[in-house]
Parts: C-alpha cells; structure tokens; sequence
C-alpha cells in the first residue's frame, strides 16, 4: 500500500494508494458506482453512497475510497476542519472539473481550502497519454491552460498532463500549492505493480486488468 507523505504528518488520518498485490477489503468503508462526472456524495456509513466520482465526509469511522486504474485518485485532507475526500479523476470527470467540485464539498463542511492537503495518486502520466485530436482540441478549448503536448511526426501525437490540469483545478479552488503532492508512478510505466488499462491493452491482456483502490478516513 502505497501513502503519500504529506498526509502521513497528519496522524489522525489513514490512508493509501492500492498496487496490484494489495487486497484491501472496502467493506467497512464508503463506496461509490463511478460513472466519470463531476457528483460528489455524502458517505454517512459503510456500503454505496450511489452514482458519482467523489466521496466527502467528516464523521469519524467512515474511510471514503475509490477504484482506479489510469485515472487519478485523489485524497483530501484538511487537517484543521476535519474533512476528508476520496475523488475518482478521469479525463471524463477532469472536464466536468471533479476535483474542484470534491474542495467544495468539503468547504460545505466546514472545511477551509487553504488548510486542505492533497495527494495525487498513481495514474497515467504524460509519458504515456495518447489522445486523440477531437479529444486534445477539447480540453484546449475548454480548459485554455491545459497541458497538452504534440510530438513531431509523420503521423503527430497529442498528449495530455492530466496530472498538471488537476494541479491547477485545486489551486484555483484555493489550495496551496505546497499543499498538493504527487504519489506514485505512470500506472501504465509500472504495469507490474500497478493496474492500467492501456498497459493491458498494449500487452494484449486486456480482459486481465483490475482496478486498484484507495481510501482516507479518520484513524480510531
């Protein structure tokens, strides 16, 4: 189980990214049914909150976890108002702005976004991207500072930062920039460690991928 160490200074709250090997029972804990959008929920207890991408709380004894493969989880924190959050970032949900729709229910909990911590978990990066061009002239036209790479070629590329553009949503919502850290590698680099769909693809091992999960919650 991977943790990030910002958060670990925090120690009232338990938390982790999930690799291949980790079996972490999410029964005890909030779930969700992740459908790429921008809906955060409540968790008041263990078992399925309901359809969306984010999980919010600030009651002890309910971690708030997601399943990813290529997308970014994200753990919040803010150690101050006791609030938590677990978001499920695609570049579906990255669009519709997840991420700064999970700092916004966590201030509807009292939560104050300068106080709040985060961790970007193990994703797809960069590196590995590989978008098509209806879908990189969208994130540009939608998203003006967005990351977007082209690499020269007979046939050019475009690649999106994923990562960057979730930076920058939080840190318009008022996140220190300090205060937001990366965890883990490119799921799709470090297949052998970590789930990745385009990395089962690639290989051809399509139907084998799984999906890891992360959570945060309270410590008891």
């Amino acid at each position: 189980m991977l943790r990030s160490s910002l958060l670990s200074e925090l120690p009232w709250i338990d938390h982790g990214f999930g690799t291949r090997t980790d079996v972490v029972s999410q029964d005890g804990m909030a779930r969700l049914k992740q459908i790429h959008s921008a809906v955060v929920l409540g968790a008041g207890g263990a078992g399925v909150a309901g359809d969306g991408d984010a999980l919010v709380t600030a009651q002890t004894g309910v971690p708030v976890s997601i399943r990813t493969a290529d997308c970014y989880p994200i753990l919040l924190a803010d150690p101050r108002n006791f609030a938590v959050a677990a978001v499920h970032a695609g570049w579906r949900g990255t669009l519709a702005g997840i991420a700064a729709e999970g700092v916004r229910a966590m201030v509807a909990l009292g939560a104050r976004p300068a106080s709040i911590r985060a961790a970007l978990g193990p994703s797809i990066g960069l590196c590995c991207f590989e978008v098509n061009a209806a879908l990189a002239e969208n994130f540009a036209r939608q998203i003006p500072d967005a990351n977007v790479h082209t690499r020269p070629g007979r046939l050019s590329k475009a690649f999106l930062d994923l990562r960057s553009i979730v930076r920058t949503q939080l840190e318009r919502e008022g996140l220190e920039s300090a205060s937001i850290v990366n965890a883990g590698p490119c799921t799709r680099c470090a297949n052998d460690r970590y789930f990745s769909r385009r990395g089962a693809a690639a290989s051809g091992l399509f139907t084998t991928s799984g999906l890891q999960m992360s959570f945060i919650g309270f410590a008891k």
